[in-house]
């Protein structure tokens, strides 16, 4: 059983919501990104997506845009990524790692290789934006040979037939992006949303989780009546990037720690 799985089993059976946060790797400079990783963990995330940076993204709003620029400026490439995980995995056994991000980094360093240090570094599952269903069934299969999880995104406009599909390849946990638009946009249809759930169930057993506009507790709480996990990134950025130099890690951990509690006083 894969960490991921683990994870939401155990949370099912406390009645409880995964809290899932997205952070780019690299940002706000890369020495902090293995303590944010546990910054977070500690206010209550239960799986953690770390962003590969990208220079051109096409899901990602301006919020985690300029994260990845912050990141690249750094020099962080994905060898890197995979270091902050290995790092991240000399004190943390348990939490679900996912790295998020786009195919040409993975292409760049060779997928073969990619998985397979990708499960040696302790990486529980991959997210890869554009590759699509109908083009990485031997890549599902390579993922899931090495033990980890490939995640795909569903969004409002997916066909029944398209759940179907994603539905055959993925595991772990499915990806339902909220709106049509980028991350961190804030025209949130919760009743959208509601209606969309119930038919990616019929279609998959597996944990559905939201995100790309969940902005506050208020909107994670709501989200959470219906879903399996809550997926916030741009809010978390938005904190660390308004917060002053130095207090970054104790803001983003603060405002997670806010989405917690509203999770759990469902």
């Amino acid at each position: 059983m894969s960490r991921i799985q683990a994870t939401f089993e155990r949370l099912a059976g406390n009645r409880r919501k995964a809290l899932i946060p997205f952070v780019t790797a690299g940002d706000p400079e890369p020495g902090m990104t293995v303590a944010l990783m546990h910054a977070l963990v500690e206010a209550g995330a239960d799986v953690v997506e770390l962003g590969v940076p990208f220079s051109d993204p096409m899901a990602d709003g301006p919020v985690i845009q300029r994260a990845s620029d912050r990141a690249l400026k750094h020099g962080v490439n994905l060898d890197q990524v995979l270091g902050f995980v290995r790092a991240f995995r000399a004190t943390d056994q348990n939490t679900p790692v996912v790295l998020m991000g786009y195919a040409n980094p993975i292409e760049a360093m060779g997928v073969a290789r990619f998985v397979a240090e990708a499960q040696q570094a302790g990486v529980d599952g991959a997210l890869v934006v554009d590759y699509p269903p109908e083009e990485c069934e031997s890549f599902a299969d390579l993922v899931r040979s090495h033990g980890m999880d490939l995640i795909f995104l569903l969004a409002p406009t997916s066909t029944d037939a398209r759940i179907a599909q994603v539905a055959k390849l993925a595991s772990g946990y499915l990806y339902y992006v909220s709106l049509k638009g980028v991350t961190g946009a804030a025209h949130l249809d919760l009743s959208e949303v509601s209606e969309k759930i119930p038919r990616i169930r019929r279609e998959s057993s597996l944990p559905v989780g939201v995100g790309f506009g969940i902005r506050d507790a208020a909107t994670a709480r709501a989200v959470a009546e219906f879903a399996d996990a809550v997926v916030i990134g741009s809010a978390i950025i938005q904190e660390m990037e308004a917060a002053p130099a130095g207090e970054q890690l104790r803001h983003a951990a603060r405002f997670m720690q806010g989405i917690r509690e509203a999770l759990d006083a469902k």
